[in-house]
């Protein structure tokens, strides 16, 4: 799962591009249909994406919607709160992070 710059996920919403990278100057990747982003994962090139706090809670929702049972959801969302106030992570390593304890605590 890739959360894109624009601040979705990107699941089939993509195209096929070439880019320029420092491997071929026509490199396959992907792009995000939605706002147009060509991805460079050659040049390990991730998007990065630091959201507000309320601009998280909404990702973090979708991500849950997506990925855990109902009961579940405030659990994580509490992690993901906790790990946005403590410093400054990305959007993905916070909801991946939070995911991974939430699944911890439960198991």
């Amino acid at each position: 799962m890739i959360l894109c710059e624009c601040g979705k996920f990107i699941n089939n919403a993509t195209f096929n591009d070439y880019t320029k990278t420092s491997l071929n100057p026509s490199t396959r990747t992907i792009g995000h249909k939605n706002c147009g982003l060509v991805f460079n994962f050659a040049d390990d090139r991730v998007p990065k994406r630091y959201s507000s706090r309320k601009e998280l809670k909404v990702l973090a929702s979708r991500f849950a919607e997506k990925n855990m049972p109902d009961e579940y959801t405030p659990v994580f969302l509490l992690e993901v709160e906790r790990l946005k106030s403590q410093g400054r992570l990305q959007d993905m390593d916070i909801l991946m992070a939070a995911y991974n304890r939430t699944l911890n605590m439960i198991h």
